[in-house]
Order: structure tokens, then sequence, then C-alpha cells
């Protein structure tokens, strides 16, 4: 069978706003791809060495970057053509970056975000940042089960890109999506970016359950009741539950939850070793976005009024002391309700509850 061609079919401007791992393995594969790709980034010996040595040996020491990739520290010269703009920041410093380039972005471009994180303030996601700082229309997110270091590998991957706007998700994937690399489309952008975010959070419990030595049916039990809760709160928020099966959702999820290569998972392991939480992102030395997200979530959970056992004890465990231990006992001693709560609500459990407590105790003279 031929295989599919979904390279760029004319050369496409590309900046890449972020020295990252991902950022970085996007902007080869666009290279890759014939877009003409410029890479912004703080670190003025970051950029001597992509440029020379066409690698990044901070994050990705070992992966040769396709050499037509330019970096930069200066905004204007990576955004002035630009059609298509990719921003891998992290979620403490986005709306910086996003305030300081607005210079230079126009209108007509595409902005999108690979940043799987929220804003403390106004618990906004990169998207709705990016809209606020623009107000331009094309706009998109980018998420799925996709670990830098095996991108780099060309291990074969896929993604999904979100927008509301059918330029955004088709433009993504002419220009990212290759033999190894395939990007899938979705309009449902909150959820895809709800998905990106939140699965960091179980990352770290999945982690800490790894170093517990818990089992296999554990650490299954752990994933599907991780994904009961993020589909719990992001249809909360407005998302399409349906989204949670997709790449976005559960792909994502089982991934970060299951591999050394995810760093949210690497700081769950080292506090289940027994590190703190400072020893572990010490360790780490890249930011774990689940650590800031979870103190977030379960404080927006609680004002929604949403039920999500795992998340907030996990945030005891993180900012508490709680013995890792407890973690375990908080996911056995929740309530049994639904499994799937969209074909049963969780609601029609409790009530079942309720009503048989009422006949036990003499109130159904039926």
């Amino acid at each position: 069978m031929a295989e599919q061609q979904t390279n760029v079919a004319v050369p496409t401007n590309v900046a890449v706003l972020g020295g990252g791992s991902f950022g970085t393995a996007l902007a080869s594969i666009a290279a890759d791809n014939g877009a003409r790709v410029r890479q912004w980034m703080r670190d003025e010996a970051l950029v001597k060495q992509i440029n020379q040595e066409h690698r990044n040996g901070r994050y990705l020491p070992h992966y040769a970057m396709n050499p037509a990739v330019e970096a930069s520290t200066d905004f204007q010269s990576v955004l002035a053509d630009a059609e298509l703009v990719l921003i891998a920041i992290p979620s403490k410093a986005f709306r910086n970056v996003v305030q300081a380039a607005k210079a230079w972005l126009r209108p007509e471009q595409i902005l999108v975000s690979t940043t799987k994180g929220i804003e403390q303030k106004g618990f906004l996601l990169m998207s709705q940042v990016l809209e606020q700082e623009t107000g331009f229309s094309h706009i998109g997110v980018i998420a799925g089960p996709n670990l830098a270091s095996e991108i780099a590998d060309k291990q074969l991957t896929a993604t999904v890109i979100a927008s509301a706007d059918p330029l955004t998700r088709t433009r993504v994937q002419q220009v990212l999506g290759c033999r190894y690399f395939r990007v899938y489309a979705s309009d449902d952008r909150h959820g895809v970016e709800l998905g990106g975010a939140l699965k960091n959070i179980y990352a770290i419990a999945a982690g800490m359950a790894a170093a517990l030595g818990m089992g296999e049916n554990t650490r299954s039990m752990l994933m599907t009741r991780a994904l009961a809760e993020m589909s719990r709160f992001a249809v909360a928020q407005g998302a399409n539950p349906m989204t949670f099966l997709g790449l976005a959702g559960v792909g994502d999820l089982i991934v970060t939850c299951s591999s050394n290569l995810s760093r949210n998972y690497r700081v769950g392991y080292a506090m289940g070793e027994g590190r703190t939480l400072e020893e572990a992102v010490d360790a780490l030395g890249q930011v774990a976005e689940g650590v800031n997200t979870v103190k977030l979530v379960c404080a927006k959970a609680v004002e929604m009024g949403v039920y999500m056992p795992l998340a907030e004890g996990l945030n005891h465990v993180l900012f508490d002391g709680v013995p890792a231990q407890e973690m375990a006992r908080t996911l056995m001693m929740g309530e049994q309700s639904s499994d799937v709560e969209f074909i049963l609500p969780r609601e029609a459990v409790q009530q079942a509850h309720r009503d048989q407590t009422h006949n036990n105790t003499g109130g159904w003279h039926g």
C-alpha cells in the first residue's frame, strides 16, 4: 500500500516559540516536511548550538535536528513572515512570552499552543490566554500521547490538533503530518486541552503507585478511575465526553501513566521512593506541569462541586505531607458509584443506595 503523503505542498513559514524538547521535535518535523522554520528561545548558548551543531544539547542531546531549523533570541526575526506559530512554553511563562511576542503577531496567523497546563489566575487554558492576548480567530491546541524523545527517534506517533477553525486544523495537519507523526483533527478544543492538562495529575499518582510496588491490576484501576475523573471534570467545564475516548484523553493518559520518559511520572516515582516534592522536582531538572495543575484543579473541583477523590488525595500527598501510601487508601475508600457515568449516571447509583438504606431501616411498607 502506498504511503500517504501529508507533507506541505509548498514551503510554509513556521515559527516555534520555545526551546524545550517538544518544541524542538516539532520544529524539526516541520522542516523535514519542507517548511521554513525559525525557533525562538531565551538561551543564547542553546541558539548557537542549534545553529552550529543542529542539536538541542539540553533537552534532546542525541537528536539530530533538521539543519534547516534556524534558532534565534529575537522575536521579530522569528515571527516576521510566519504563517503558523507553535507556542511550546511552560504554562507559568506562557502569557509573558505571548505578550513579549505580540508586537510581531498578525491576525491572519495561525497560533497553536502545545502546552499542557493551566494558568492559575482565572483557571485559564493556554488557548484562552492566546485569545485574551491577541483576539485572533485562528487558534488551536495540540495534545496527545507525544513523548518528545520518541518523536525525535521517529517512533510512530499520533497527536490531535483541536480548533473550531477548519483552516487551523487543516494547516497543522499539512505542516506536521508525516510518515511517523500522524495528526488527527478535533473541534473540541476545550476537551482536548483539558485532557492534556489533567492527565499530568494522574501520571504523578501512577509513578507513585509503581514505586510502591503496586500490581498491574492496581495501575489499571488507577488509570481507569483517573479517566472517569478527567472526563467528569471536563464535561462540567463544557467539554464533550467522547473526546476522552481519543488520543488526547485515554491515549495521552496511558502513555503518561506508563512511561519513565514522562516527567510527571518520574516526579511521582521519586516521591514513592521517599523523596520530598522539592527533591523530586530538583532531580527532574525540567517542568512537570502536573505539580502546578493539581492544586488548581482541586480548588476548581470544589468550586464546581465535582467529585475528584484521586486528585484530592494526590493534592494532600504533594502539599500536606501525607504519605504516598495514603493515595492507595484514597482510591479504595471512596464511594463505590457508577463505572461509566455517561451510561449510568452517578446520581442514579447514589439514589439506589439511599433507597436501599431506607428500605432496610423499615421505611418501605409495600
